[in-house]
């Protein structure tokens, strides 16, 4: 009979490509990987791995059991959702991601109202960027996940994902309090056409979107500076380096020498929680979702 675990090993080196991804997304060592897949191996009597440089790839034979292991880890996902919908109870544990804004802004009291109602749930948290954070999802790295749409800019969501709509967060432009537009109630982004920008670091799925929406509007953006974090965008911005566009959930206080002014064409992000379809029926899943639009109202 198949084991389970080695199942497990297999389809995680199938997803990452690697020994040691396959290891990070299981927490476990990469010796403990190649120990699994040669118990496999041997479990099957044919080679799953072959030497690929200084790394591996799957034989024709790993890699269609790599397609049988992710349909039969699919079904023991579902029978684990159905288990706990016919049980009825919030009980186990739920590995939770979220970007930094979010996790600032919504975790706190999501995550702290679900341990007071559910002390049967543990729950593991971290802070992932969207993109990521879909993907992480996808592999099982993560349960559930609060990810972001901009108004103008959908993140691609692949097939095999559930979501439901937490809040919309408005963004503000900030500028040093001595800026030209800091007194004006609303500004558009032209506005800042010839500014020094503080952004995000390249890639990441929020600069992408601000560099779309600024060269949508004619402005080739001038970016002087990044940072990952809105605080440090802002302590930045403090310095009189630039402007920013600066989301207000866990925005927290606005650094001395800081104006932020609403754009005349609201800037939304949509947020969202994702979740994989097999474990829609997990109450653990409901539940968080539950809190997690609490907490968004609580925020808003």
């Amino acid at each position: 009979m198949l084991n389970l675990e080695r199942l497990r090993t297999l389809d995680a080196l199938a997803r990452h490509g690697s020994v040691s991804g396959a290891a990070e997304a299981l927490h476990i060592t990469t010796s403990a990987v190649s120990q699994q897949m040669a118990k496999l191996e041997r479990e099957v009597g044919q080679r799953l791995l072959a030497k690929n440089g200084r790394g591996v790839r799957l034989t024709d034979a790993g890699r269609l059991l790599a397609e049988h292991a992710a349909r039969i880890l699919s079904q023991v996902e579902l029978a684990q959702s159905d288990l706990e919908a016919q049980r009825g109870q919030v009980v186990g544990e739920l590995r939770i991601a979220a970007f930094p804004t979010a996790a600032r802004g919504l975790f706190p009291a999501a995550l702290s109202g679900l341990r007071t109602r559910h002390p049967g749930l543990r729950i593991c948290s971290c802070e992932t960027e969207p993109e990521a954070a879909v993907h992480g999802v996808l592999r099982g790295d993560y349960d559930l996940a609060v990810v972001l749409d901009w108004y103008n800019k959908p993140l691609p969501m692949p097939d095999g994902l559930a979501r439901a709509p937490l809040a919309d967060d408005t963004a503000d432009v900030a500028m040093p309090a001595t800026h030209r537009h800091a007194h004006r109630d609303v500004v558009d982004l032209e506005d800042f056409a010839d500014e020094d920008w503080v952004t995000w670091g390249e890639k990441e799925f929020c600069h992408e979107w601000l560099m779309h929406t600024l060269r949508s509007k004619g402005i080739e953006p001038r970016v002087a500076h990044r940072a990952e974090e809105h605080a440090t965008q802002l302590a930045l911005v403090a310095a009189g380096l630039g402007v920013c566009v600066a989301p207000r959930l866990g925005r927290g206080p606005v650094p001395d020498g800081v104006r932020t002014v609403p754009v005349r064409q609201p800037v939304r992000r949509h947020l969202h929680a994702v979740w994989r379809t097999d474990a829609d029926r997990r109450p653990s899943i409901r539940a968080a979702v539950e809190a997690l639009k609490s907490a968004a109202r609580q925020a808003g």
